[in-house]
């Protein structure tokens, strides 16, 4: 029996040269420069409006413009917004409104997520390519007919009439459906042979594992009910009732504006949505890769 011990051999390794470093980096310097250019092009505006909730309506309409505001109109502008508006109670308005929109979302559809990816029935594929579809047909063609169906159920100027119509998504199916199948069934067939119904497969072992997948509909339903505007304008006209959004257009008249009011009340209105991005946004990110994975 041979004992003698084997020597493994240093590993070498090569050293990029400088000149290859250099190539690289000039090959995507035009890139990043193209990427800089559009992120100014995307932050500008965001930028412009922070700036103008310090300036007084004046400095913000002076010609040439004034990047920076030359005092602190700040708290003037914000006593000008608690004056105008009911800004705490839209606030709560549009809470419930996220909130009650986003927790019935995930779960219902996850649950159709789940039905379109591991269950089979006939007319399935179909009724997905028809779910898709609706992903193309923009909200103002089914604004009236929507509606009318809330008219007449008797949901105007209610939390209903605001939420139900906002849970079902084709797009979230979508997402849901892609986390599911990049799933193995292995999962499935063992909690079967445990005696687990579909229900509990669903609910104790399926979900818990595409979190990063919720997490994604999570961020994007609060962040459309946050945002949105036409839906509550058309069913929520009752001033107690009414949500940021909405609020904020009230700044903004048919023959006057009071742009420093505006963008106080818009940067304030954005904080709880950068909040909740940069706690959810490696979630999001993995999200929105995961779903693309077919196992």
């Amino acid at each position: 029996m041979n004992t003698e011990a084997r020597t493994v051999p240093p590993v070498t390794y090569r050293k990029t040269p400088s000149a290859v470093v250099a190539k690289r980096i000039i090959k995507y310097i035009p890139i990043f420069i193209l990427l800089v250019f559009f992120a100014f092009l995307l932050l500008a505006p965001l930028l412009w409006m922070c700036l103008g909730a310090f300036k007084s309506d004046p400095e913000i309409l002076t010609y040439p413009p004034r990047y920076f505001p030359t005092g602190n109109n700040f708290s003037k502008n914000w006593e000008s917004v608690l004056r105008q508006i009911d800004f705490w109670g839209m606030t709560l308005n549009t809470t419930v409104y996220a909130i009650g929109t986003t927790i019935p979302a995930m779960f219902v559809n996850a649950l159709a997520g789940y039905a379109f990816a591991r269950f089979r029935f006939r007319g399935k594929n179909v009724l997905f390519i028809l779910f898709l579809a609706t992903m193309m047909i923009p909200f103002q063609v089914i604004m009236v007919p929507l509606y009318l169906e809330i008219y007449f159920i008797g949901w105007l100027n209610s939390f209903w009439g605001l939420i139900v119509p906002k849970i079902a998504s084709a797009y979230w199916i979508f997402l849901c459906r892609a986390a599911f199948e990049g799933l193995p069934k292995d999962l499935e067939d063992a909690a079967r042979i445990d005696g687990m119904n579909e229900f509990g497969i669903f609910t104790r072992i399926m979900l818990p594992l595409i979190i990063p997948t919720m997490i994604t509909v999570l961020l994007l339903s609060i962040n459309n009910c946050w945002n949105d505007l036409l839906w509550p304008m058309i069913v929520a006209s009752k001033s107690n009732m009414r949500t940021l959004s909405n609020g904020l257009a009230i700044f903004i008249g048919n023959r006057t504006a009071n742009y420093s009011s505006a963008f106080t009340a818009a940067a304030v209105s954005m904080i709880p949505m950068l909040i909740l991005y940069l706690f959810g946004q490696k979630y999001f990110v993995a999200g929105q890769a995961t779903s693309g994975i077919k196992g």
